[in-house]
């Protein structure tokens, strides 16, 4: 069984990484975490930055899913600890990504997290059962389907089937969730949106500030569902902010 969680070296020169904090990513249905991996460029001397992997993609590709959202969480929690060792940390996550890291989030240390990010993933709230139409209909499978990065000519039938397969499986892992409400979190909780995106209104956006007890903001780009990870350098300087605030005061 593979590892959930992956981690990149920093730079030549940059500050030890287990005296930083980490910025813990998590990709959006259908992708892998191996895209975050340049951040980590952007992120030296300020955070270890670690992607969350889940099985049937990348180096985990024959590994089977999950039966259940739950035990992906579980698992990438168990592992999170060791990972953390005492360091603070921000969540991110994108699209279902987001959802992921909001379920990782209310179960990490609360002295050790610091923020929860999210874009492009409606509110908890708005969850149960929204996964049914990728898994039923082309269309809004289509619009989630992203091939930012890759050459198109390399995108033939069996590779884009095969992308598509990952997605639907994400999709039906995400029908097993049901939001439960419970304890807000009692840290910030941003929510990135895009003008254009197709899939996640601003309705479903501003009700995260359901989900925490802290400050709530809600963040706009331009662009459509994954604006957000096609140009990602204004996320990141939001993230590389509250990590250097996170730096700043010990855990605990």
């Amino acid at each position: 069984m593979g590892a959930w969680i992956s981690s990149w070296p920093s730079g030549a020169g940059a500050v030890d990484p287990p005296a930083l904090p980490v910025l813990l990513c998590l990709p959006p249905a259908g992708a892998g975490c191996q895209q975050f991996r340049p951040w980590q460029a952007a992120f030296d001397g300020v955070a270890q930055v670690h992607g969350v992997q889940l099985p049937g993609r990348e180096n985990r590709w024959r590994e089977p899913m999950p039966a259940t959202f739950g035990e992906a969480v579980e698992a990438v929690v168990a592992e999170l600890s060791a990972v953390l060792a005492g360091r603070r940390v921000v969540v991110f996550g994108h699209s279902f990504g987001g959802l992921l890291g909001y379920e990782v989030a209310r179960r990490v240390d609360p002295s050790a997290l610091v923020a929860l990010v999210v874009s492009g993933c409606r509110a908890p709230s708005y969850w149960d059962g929204a996964g049914r139409g990728i898994v039923d209909d082309e269309s809004e499978l289509d619009k989630l389907f992203d091939t930012a990065g890759l050459d198109p000519a390399f995108l033939d039938e069996e590779t884009r089937a095969l992308m598509v397969a990952m997605l639907r499986k994400d999709a039906v892992l995400s029908l097993s969730y049901a939001y439960g409400g419970g304890k807000p979190l009692g840290v910030p909780v941003h929510a990135w949106g895009a003008d254009a995106d197709e899939t996640v209104s601003a309705e479903e956006l501003s009700g995260w500030a359901a989900v925490t007890s802290a400050r709530f903001a809600m963040h706009q780009v331009p662009g459509g569902h994954h604006a957000v990870l096609r140009r990602p350098e204004v996320v990141q300087e939001h993230l590389a902010g509250l990590l250097r605030g996170a730096a700043a005061l010990p855990a605990g």
